[in-house]
């Protein structure tokens, strides 16, 4: 690899490290209101901008989440969740023209099947334990449907618009 590619590489290493950083911290800073979390909306921004990259990141991000919390069952789960949002997006279109309200749509309904989602690993319990895990979270993906709803429909067109730049003058 010459100097300019090993560069080029450094910084997505550099930038993937710093977003997915960032979407810990403001995770932790909002930590307070239950189930209602930037990450879902930085997914969805990360995707329409760093396209496939953003898998990058969300690894990151979930290995960070490991050693937060400790690797436990729910960790499992979010292994294919948050991948599953960025491949949601990635099938909808990377086109930012989008309206900021098809993104809430998809954040919001995200939000809302994040339980049923989340119950998956539980399975290797029986499935009366996995439905059991749901049923009794359903209050609190309907409040996550509803903070990713808000912040995606207020925060995505100038959240878009910051990290163009950014990418623009680092990459």
């Amino acid at each position: 690899m010459d100097r300019k590619g090993l560069r080029t590489a450094s910084r997505r290493v550099v930038l993937c490290a710093l977003l997915a950083a960032v979407m810990t911290a403001l995770k932790e800073a909002m930590a307070l209101l239950p189930n209602i979390e930037p990450v879902s909306l930085l997914i969805i921004v990360y995707t329409l901008v760093f396209g496939t990259n953003v898998f990058y990141i969300i690894y990151t991000f979930v290995l960070l989440e490991g050693l937060l919390y400790g690797f436990q069952l729910w960790w499992v789960s979010y292994l294919y969740i948050w991948p599953l949002l960025a491949l949601a997006v990635l099938l909808i279109g990377r086109r930012r023209e989008r309206p900021p309200l098809v993104w809430a749509v998809v954040s919001g309904t995200f939000g809302l099947s994040f339980g049923a989602l989340d119950a998956l690993p539980y399975l290797a319990g029986g499935t009366a334990a996995a439905f059991s895990r749901w049923v009794s979270g359903i209050p609190f993906d309907l409040i996550h449907c509803g903070g990713n709803f808000f912040l995606a429909l207020v925060l995505v067109r100038p959240l878009l618009q910051t990290l163009t730049l950014t990418r623009d003058r680092l990459c």
